[in-house]
């Protein structure tokens, strides 16, 4: 009998590049010193872009950024999957590094750039 193997579609590479990213942002197309509010399952999440090109923020927001703190946007991904480098979308979750740490926050559910 033969052996059949699941995967999760998002672990397949072609469902991946054929996905649909209107739903989210490009750190790259924002200017420099943007606002932006990301709201996720658990958190409200202020970004101010610092240098697009580069990733490099300013967040505050839940339990890992109490206070604004310089850090790096890595991209958004599927918890252990595929990263979109310097993008946010719903439904994905943000993988943010500060002080050589990578916090992963809990799925978006909504981005508002705010200027």
């Amino acid at each position: 009998m033969p052996e059949t193997t699941r995967y999760a579609a998002a672990g397949i590479l072609d469902t991946w590049v054929s996905h649909d990213w209107t739903h989210g942002i490009q750190l790259g197309n924002l200017r420099d010193f943007s606002e932006i509010e990301v709201e996720t399952e658990n958190t409200l999440y202020e970004i101010t872009v610092i240098d697009a090109t580069s990733r490099e923020v300013v967040v505050r927001g839940g339990h890992f950024f109490k206070e604004k703190t310089a850090a790096r946007l890595a991209g958004s991904s599927l918890r252990g999957s595929f990263l979109k480098v310097g993008g946010i979308y719903v439904g994905f979750s943000m993988e943010i590094v500060t002080a050589g740490k990578s916090v992963v926050t809990s799925p978006v559910r909504s981005i508002r750039v705010l200027a």
